[in-house]
C-alpha cells in the first residue's frame, strides 16, 4: 500500500509564491516519474511539471520559467515552487508518482490534492 499526502496549498495574491510537497510512503521499492498536475473547474486535469529519477523535467508552457519542480530521492519526496502565481494558475493540484512496490508492482498513485486560489 503506498499513500501520497500532499501540504503547501493555499490563498495568495498575484505575483506571489507558495510551495507544494509531496510525499510518498508505505510498500516502495523504488520511484521513477514525480509529478504535478492540476484540475480547475469546469476542466480537463492537466499535467503542470514532472520530473524522472534522474532529474530531467518539463513543464506546461504555461508555467515554463514561473514554476519548478525538483524532488528529495531520501525523502521520497515532490516539490512545486511556484513564483509569479497567476489568477489562471488557480486549481486543484494533484501530484502523481509512478513507482514499483516492494511485490515489484508498477503502480501509478495520486494524492488528495490540495487547493491553490489566486487572487487578482
Amino acid at each position: 500500500q503506498v499513500q501520497l499526502v500532499e501540504s503547501g496549498g493555499g490563498l495568495v495574491q498575484a505575483g506571489g509564491s507558495l510551495r507544494l510537497s509531496c510525499a510518498a510512503s508505505g510498500s516502495i521499492r523504488s520511484i521513477n516519474s514525480m509529478g504535478w498536475y492540476r484540475q480547475a473547474p469546469g476542466k480537463q486535469r492537466e499535467l503542470v511539471a514532472k520530473i524522472t529519477s534522474g532529474g530531467m523535467t518539463n513543464y506546461a508552457d504555461s508555467v515554463n520559467g514561473r514554476f519548478t519542480i525538483s524532488r528529495d530521492n531520501a525523502k521520497n519526496t515532490v516539490y512545486l515552487q511556484m513564483n509569479s502565481l497567476k489568477p489562471e494558475d488557480t486549481a486543484v493540484y494533484y501530484c502523481n508518482v509512478g513507482l514499483r512496490t516492494t511485490w515489484d508492482t508498477s503502480v501509478s498513485s495520486w494524492g488528495q490534492g490540495t487547493q491553490v486560489t489566486v487572487s487578482s
